[in-house]
């Protein structure tokens, strides 16, 4: 509602008056826009006005004009009593709101917008210290994290080592890698009731053994793991896992454990070659550089002997364990996705099920054709074979738990640092010499590694704390600047001169 600038004269008179005079009441309902007119003279001077006291008011609903009824029926009914303050302040802005048609006005809002303002204020010291109070877990947090990470990454790390070690010295006594492969495997079954025990342990919620299979076993589908899916989905995989370990146990009968282990860090670059081309991620040129790297390295490892037989062969084991387990991680990613703790510990208790039901005949069959001689079961090194299946069981673990408690890249970091905890062991104890052509591709293939970590958005994130790091040298300059002019014209005040501004 718009009034004409007499009403909104005369309106104005009659608020100044209802202001200065406490006793006196509102217009009364009866008084229209005539009868204002007849008591405001032609110079807008109040001469006399009838006023009544009035209690209360019964304030109609505003409408809109460019409301539809159904917005002006959702609309509150604002039919309360107008509190009055001792000075009327409130209840003049109200009455001025209402009578000019404030769009969207009700009684009391300005009333309330200033107790809403004044409750901000008064909350702002208690927002502002617990702001404080997040900001300070969340670091302590990030901390804790990083902290957590990097015993994860010694302890990857060492368990990895460990395991190259023990096989080595296993072979020693019994060089018979695809017992050695079925066997650690077999162990992998123990992986779901350790991981159960500490459900059992951390957790309020207690469920069955049962509930938490079905729970974990929805990473196979919806319908859970049948003798279908068993056969589809596991085999596949067990049949990976086996030749990836089995051509990294063949290896290391051929080259030193830090050549091995180097080689196998190359699995990083086949894994971006592998979800570039079959998943289509992103493309990205530094990883591309990585990839060149790591088969530079490869080349030069195998060139480092001269290409005679055990080089070459060891070589192309090697490259062949990292393609294998490059391709096992790109088709878990495509199949299976992304999986928790507990999804993960099922499946790898699955794989190692799978094995000792379905892959058992094969060390038979190695036995009986004499490829790989046993002897006696009393004769095995237990001792060697349990100690490299624990340390084995404890690196996957590790990797899995790893994920959940800390960062990822750490994780990568923990398996990069095995390479020069096997080269330390090699050197301290079996007196392993290498060459400079073998330290050289060593370090390509782990520069590329390190390359492959690299976040996809490193590259903006580079550039945008090159130009903070720009923009805060050129306000130091700029102040140096300043300081030094504010120097030499007060040097130059001293001195009697007078310095004149250029135009």
């Amino acid at each position: 509602m718009c009034l004409p600038y007499r009403d909104a004269v005369a309106t104005d008179a009659v608020c100044m008056v209802s202001a200065q005079s406490p006793t006196v009441g509102w217009l009364g309902p009866r008084m229209n826009k005539t009868d204002l007119e007849t008591e405001v003279g032609d110079g807008g001077d109040l001469t006399s006005i009838r006023l009544e006291p009035l209690k209360t008011i019964q304030l109609p609903e505003i409408t809109s004009p460019s409301r539809s009824r159904s917005d002006s029926d959702s609309l509150p009914c604002y039919r309360e009593t107008i509190k009055v303050t001792r000075n009327g302040l409130h209840d003049i802005e109200d009455r001025i709101l209402r009578i000019t048609g404030y769009y969207g006005y009700y009684p009391g809002y300005s009333s309330h917008r200033r107790e809403e303002g004044s409750d901000s204020h008064a909350e702002t010291p208690a927002s502002e210290a617990s702001r404080e109070r997040s900001q300070c877990q969340s670091c302590a947090g990030a901390v804790l994290k990083v902290l957590g990470g990097l015993l994860v990454v010694l302890f990857v790390s060492s368990s990895w080592v460990g395991t190259t070690q023990v096989v080595q010295l296993t072979f020693q006594s019994f060089s018979c890698p695809f017992f050695i492969t079925w066997f650690s495997t077999n162990w992998n079954i123990l992986f779901f009731p350790l991981y159960y025990s500490g459900h059992l342990v951390t957790t309020r919620e207690k469920q069955t053994p049962i509930q938490k299979i079905r729970e974990c076993s929805r990473i196979f589908g919806e319908d859970g793991l049948t003798l279908k899916l068993l056969l589809k989905r596991t085999a596949p995989f067990s049949i990976l896992w086996t030749l990836t370990n089995y051509l990294y146990l063949l290896a290391l009968r051929k080259l030193t454990a830090t050549d091995v282990s180097a080689l196998y860090c190359c699995h990083k670059a086949f894994v971006f070659l592998l979800s570039w081309i079959v998943l289509k991620d992103r493309f990205m040129g530094v990883r591309i550089v990585a990839a060149i790297m790591a088969i530079t390295g490869i080349v030069m490892m195998a060139y480092a002997d001269g290409f005679h037989g055990d080089s070459i062969i060891g070589v192309a084991l090697a490259v062949g364990s990292a393609s294998t387990s490059a391709l096992y991680k790109v088709l878990f990613k495509m199949f299976l996705g992304s999986a928790n703790l507990g999804e993960a510990a099922h499946f790898f208790s699955t794989l190692g099920f799978f094995n000792l039901i379905f892959i058992s005949c094969v060390p038979l069959i190695l036995y009986f054709t004499k490829v790989e001689h046993w002897g006696s079961l009393s004769t095995l090194p237990w001792g060697y074979l349990c100690g490299v299946a624990g340390l084995w069981l404890a690196f996957n673990i590790l990797v899995n738990v790893g994920l959940v408690l800390t960062y990822p890249i750490l994780i990568s970091i923990g398996t990069l640092l095995s390479v020069p905890g096997n080269a330390a062991v090699d050197v301290l104890k079996h007196e392993v010499i290498f060459s400079v052509v073998r330290l050289a591709a060593t370090c390509i293939i782990c520069l590329g590694f390190l390359l492959l970590l690299l976040p996809e958005e490193w590259d903006s994130v580079t550039l945008r704390f090159l130009a903070t790091f720009a923009d805060k040298k050129a306000e130091e300059h700029g102040e140096e600047l300043t300081e030094s002019s504010g120097h030499t014209r007060s040097r130059s005040r001293a001195n009697g001169a007078v310095s004149i501004p250029l135009a």
